[in-house]
C-alpha cells in the first residue's frame, strides 16, 4: 500500500508558493472545517516542503509547517497537561520497517508488544472528567494548547456526561461523524440555510466549534488513549504504568466509546509481521466501514518502552499513523448524464474532470437523484469532493462552496424521459419514467434473465433483443410461453440452439422462489434481501398478501422500504399472476411460513425455535476463498443461498458475531482475523458434510 508522491519543489519560489497554500489550506481547516485542498493533496504539499527543506536548511521559513502539530495553523488557550501531539507517517511496509528499526535502536531492546488500530478521520479532542463527570472539551490546538468546545458535550455519542465510577481523568480521542450522521447533518444544514459540508471530517470540525445554531448535530467519538490528571486519585495515576491495550479496555469499563466493538477493533500483537498483517485486515475493511478511516496507527504497546523510545515537538517517537491512498478528492463538475435504469429509474451521473483516487482514475460519480442535487446545491463548474472507498462506485459528497468563481451554471433538469420520451413520475424523491419496465424492456429482461436470478443459459442481451424485436415477449414472463416453432422461425436459431434455450428456460421455471422474486426487480431489494423475504414468507401469495407491519418482520426492512415493496408489488401483481399461469414454482425449499396473525412468532434458531434444528440455525456464517470439491461449482450467491437454505445468516465480514468462516484456498486475510477472534473455520469439505442435506444440483 503506497500514496501518492510527494509535490517536487524545484526552487526557492516554488517552496515559498508551498508553504502559502499549505498555511492558507490549514488556517481555514482549523479555523472552520473547510480547506481548499483536499487531505491528500494536503499531504503531499506537506511532505515535498519537508524533503525541500532537508536539502535547503537555509531556505526554511518560519510559516512551514514543517514539524509543527496542526501544521502551526491551530490555535488555542485551554493548556494541556501533557503535550497533545500529531503523529509521523509512513506509506509502505518498508518504511514502516525502518521506523521500527529506529525505534529499536532508541530503546535499546525489541519492542515488547505492538498496538493496531484504525486511524480514524476526525478530530482529535481531549475530554476532562472530574469525579466521573464530563466538565471539559479541549481540541488537540498547537499540541500544547487547545480551544475549549465544552458547548459541545451532549451531542456527541460515546462520550458520557458521566462515566460509570467517579474517577478524575483525561480520555483523548476523535469527534467524527458517521455516514448516516453525515448526511443528516447536512439535511439539516441545507434546511437552515447552510452549505452541505464537503465530508464528514469538516463537517466534524465545523460542527465542534460551533455556537449557537439554532439546530444540533450529532457526532460519535472514539478514545484512543487516557492519562490522569494533576489531581487524580491513586487509581487513574495508575493509567501511566498500563500497556495501551489495558488502558483502552479500562475506559471502555467506565462508557467511554473505544473501536472495540467494531469491525477494526484495535489489537496487540507481538511482531513486525503481525503489525503488517493487522494493517492489511482493517484497510481491506476500509470500504464496508460506517465512518472513514485515513490509515492505521501503530503504537509501541508498553509504557516502558514509550517511555524509553520519548516524543520529540510535533510527535512521539513510540508511535506511527501507517497511511493508506486517499479516497477522496476536490475535482470539477464537468456536466451531468441521465440515465434510465431497468425499472425505469432515471438516475443522475456526475461527469467529473478525471482525477486519481484509490489508484483508479475517477471520471464520473454517483448523484443519487435530483432532490440530491437540489439539496446540495450542485451546479455545473462546481469544484466537488469526490469519495470512493473500496469497489463502491465514486460519490460527490459536496460542493466545495468557498472556492465558487461565481461562473458555475444550474444543473437542468429532464422534463421528458432520456430514454423514451415520455412523460416523468416526479412524486417521488427517484423520478422515473411513467412507462416503468417497458421504457427499458431489454434490460428488464435481461436481468431477469441473469445468472443470480432466474439463469437461463443462452439468453444473452443479443437474443432478448431478438425476441423483443420480433414481439414474442412483452416481458419475462412470457418467456416461459414460447414455442418451438416460433423460435425456430427467427434468424441465427437452430434446432439445437432453440432446443437448448427452451431447456434452460423449463429449468428455470423450478428455480426457488427467491430467485423469481430477485429477477422481478423490485426497488430496495436485491440478492440477500430477497432470499429473506422468500424464506420468511415461503410463498409468493404470501409475499404478496403481506402488508407494511409483515414486511417489516423482515431482517433489514424499514416502515419505508417496505412501504415501497407493497406499491411496488402492487404494480407487479399482472406479471406475478403470469408467472404462476405459466407454471413458474413459487415457494422457497424448506422454508416455514409466519404463524397466522395472534400465533406465537417465528423464532430465528437463536433461542431453540423452529430454525434451530438445522444445522447451521441461527449461526453467521462467511465465505472465503476457492471452494473445492463438492463446493466447487458453487457461486459466491449460490452459497449464500446455501447457507441461508440451512437455517444460518450469511455475510461477507468477519467480526465477533461470526460463528463460522468457511475457509477455502487463499483465504486470506479473513481467515487471519478469524484465528484472531477465536472463530470457528471449516475447510469446503467439511462444511460440504455439515451441509449435505441442504446440497442439490440447482441451488
Amino acid at each position: 500500500m503506497t500514496t501518492n508522491p510527494a509535490v517536487v519543489l524545484v526552487d526557492a519560489a516554488s517552496y515559498a508558493a508551498a508553504v502559502e497554500e499549505a498555511a492558507q489550506a490549514a488556517a481555514a481547516y482549523y479555523a472552520t472545517g473547510e480547506s481548499m485542498l483536499d487531505d491528500d493533496a494536503y499531504d503531499r504539499l506537506a511532505r515535498g516542503i519537508a524533503a525541500y527543506e532537508e536539502a535547503h536548511p537555509q531556505d526554511t521559513l518560519d510559516a512551514s509547517p514543517t514539524g509543527k502539530v496542526a501544521g502551526g495553523a491551530a490555535v488555542g488557550d485551554v493548556p494541556h497537561t501533557v503535550p497533545m501531539l500529531s503523529l509521523d507517517n509512513v506509506f509502505s511496509a518498508e518504511q514502516f520497517a525502518t521506523w521500527t528499526a529506529s525505534v529499536e535502536r532508541r530503546i535499546g531492546r525489541p519492542v515488547a508488544a505492538w498496538s493496531v488500530e484504525p486511524k480514524l478521520d476526525g478530530l482529535a479532542v481531549a475530554a476532562r472528567y472530574r469525579e466521573g463527570r464530563l466538565d471539559q472539551l479541549i481540541t488537540r490546538g498547537d499540541g500544547t494548547a487547545g480551544e475549549d468546545v465544552s458547548h459541545a458535550i451532549g451531542t456527541v455519542l460515546g462520550l458520557p456526561e458521566r462515566l460509570s465510577a467517579p474517577v478524575t481523568l483525561e480520555v483523548r480521542g476523535e469527534i467524527l461523524m458517521t455516514d448516516e450522521q453525515f448526511e443528516q447533518a447536512n439535511t439539516v444544514r441545507t434546511e437552515h440555510g447552510g452549505a452541505p459540508f464537503a465530508n464528514p471530517r469538516n463537517g466534524a470540525a465545523g460542527t465542534l466549534r460551533a455556537k449557537d445554531r439554532p439546530y444540533r448535530v450529532e457526532m460519535t467519538f472514539f478514545a484512543y488513549a487516557a492519562l490522569a490528571l494533576p489531581d487524580s486519585g491513586e487509581s487513574a495515576a495508575t493509567l501511566a504504568e498500563l500497556p495501551h491495550g489495558e488502558v483502552l479496555t479500562y475506559v471502555a469499563g467506565l462508557g467511554v466509546h473505544t473501536a472495540a466493538d467494531t469491525a477494526v477493533a484495535p489489537r496487540t500483537v507481538g511482531t513486525v509481521e503481525d503489525v503488517l498483517t493487522g494493517v492489511e485486515d482493517i484497510a481491506s475493511l476500509r470500504a464496508s466501514l460506517p465512518f472513514g478511516i485515513d490509515g492505521i496507527v501503530i503504537k509501541a504497546d508498553l509504557a516502558a518502552d514509550q517511555r524509553d523510545a520519548g516524543s520529540g515537538t510535533r510527535a512521539p517517537r513510540w508511535a506511527i499513523a501507517y497511511k493508506l491512498p486517499a479516497v477522496e478528492k476536490i475535482t470539477r463538475l464537468l456536466g451531468v448524464e441521465w440515465n434510465v435504469g431497468r425499472t425505469g429509474i432515471i438516475a443522475p451521473r456526475a461527469v467529473l474532470e478525471p482525477v486519481e483516487i484509490d489508484g483508479s482514475t475517477v471520471g464520473y460519480a454517483t448523484l443519487h437523484n435530483p432532490a440530491d442535487i437540489t439539496r446540495r446545491d450542485l451546479r455545473l463548474g462546481d469544484q466537488v469532493m469526490v469519495y470512493k472507498a473500496g469497489d463502491i462506485i465514486p460519490r460527490i459528497e459536496a460542493p466545495v462552496a468557498h472556492l465558487r468563481t461565481g461562473d458555475e451554471k444550474p444543473i437542468e433538469f429532464p422534463e421528458t424521459c432520456p430514454q423514451c420520451g415520455s412523460e416523468i413520475d416526479t412524486s417521488e424523491q427517484r423520478w422515473r419514467c411513467t412507462r416503468g419496465r417497458n421504457c427499458r424492456l431489454v434490460a428488464s429482461i435481461s436481468y431477469a434473465a441473469g445468472r443470480d436470478q432466474l439463469d437461463i443459459e443462452g439468453l444473452g442481451t443479443t437474443r432478448v433483443v431478438q425476441l423483443v424485436d420480433a414481439g414474442l415477449v412483452a416481458d419475462f414472463a412470457d418467456l416461459f410461453t414460447l414455442d418451438r416453432a416460433r423460435l425456430l422461425a427467427l434468424e441465427r436459431m437452430g434446432e439445437t440452439s432453440t432446443d437448448n434455450l427452451l431447456a434452460a428456460i423449463d429449468t428455470a421455471r423450478a428455480r426457488p422462489l427467491s430467485r423469481v422474486f430477485c429477477a422481478l426487480g423490485v426497488r430496495g431489494t436485491g440478492r440477500s434481501m430477497s432470499r429473506r423475504i422468500a424464506r420468511h414468507f415461503a410463498t409468493m401469495d404470501r409475499i404478496v398478501a403481506a402488508d407494511v407491519d409483515a414486511l417489516q418482520q423482515v431482517d433489514g426492512i424499514g416502515k419505508e422500504k417496505a412501504a415501497g415493496v407493497v406499491t411496488e408489488l402492487v404494480e407487479l401483481a399482472p406479471l406475478v399472476a403470469k408467472l404462476v399461469a405459466a407454471g413458474v414454482n413459487m415457494t422457497e425449499p424448506g422454508a416455514t411460513p409466519p404463524p397466522e396473525p395472534g400465533t406465537a412468532q417465528e423464532d430465528d434458531g437463536e433461542d431453540g425455535g423452529p430454525s434451530a434444528d438445522l444445522p447451521l440455525g441461527g449461526m453467521t456464517v462467511v465465505v472465503t476463498g476457492a471452494m473445492t470439491g463438492a463446493l466447487e461449482k458453487l457461486s459466491r450467491n449460490q452459497m449464500n443461498e446455501l447457507i441461508e437454505r440451512a437455517g444460518g445468516k450469511s455475510s461477507s465480514s468477519v467480526s465477533k458475531r461470526t460463528s463460522l468462516l468457511v475457509a477455502g484456498e487463499k483465504a486470506g486475510s479473513k481467515r487471519t482475523k478469524a484465528e484472531d477472534l477465536g472463530v470457528r473455520i471449516a475447510a469446503p469439505a467439511e462444511f460440504a458434510e455439515l451441509v449435505s442435506a441442504f446440497l442439490v444440483p440447482e441451488v
